[in-house]
């Protein structure tokens, strides 16, 4: 993972801060094609998307339940979590932001990448 000090954890103020804190974080868990959108303004329900790709479910479950722990211990806690993997994704929703972990059927499958193509794509990690 990014090695982070105590000051930059104090950095992390705004929620496109924290959103792209949890792409890097992904990243640093080996999920692929991780992209942040920011969807203020088209989106009633978040101002930033993370989506992610992991190779198995239990991948998939793991980088969730890491990531919750991660982003709680920088101040932010989840207010809802939908699925554990099996199923071939993963969604977490936290204040203004929401991340999406999918297998690659899954994430090919649902396009997410392409419903929110009007939001502007401000980090693309491979």
């Amino acid at each position: 993972m990014t090695s982070r000090t105590t000051e930059d954890l104090q950095k992390l103020e705004s929620t496109e801060d924290y959103a792209r804190f949890a792409a890097e974080y992904l990243s640093d868990r080996l999920a692929s094609d991780i992209v942040l959108i920011n969807v203020e303004g088209i989106c009633s329900y978040a101002d930033y998307l993370v989506i992610g790709t992991g190779e198995t479910d239990r991948h998939l479950n793991a980088m969730a339940n890491d990531l919750i722990r991660q982003v709680r211990k920088r101040g932010l806690h989840s207010i809802h979590r939908e699925g554990d993997g099996s199923g071939g994704w993963v969604l977490i929703n936290f204040p203004g932001f929401v991340v999406h972990l999918f297998s690659e059927d899954s994430r090919t499958f649902y396009s997410l990448d392409k419903l929110w193509a009007r939001g502007t794509e401000i980090v693309r990690l491979q």
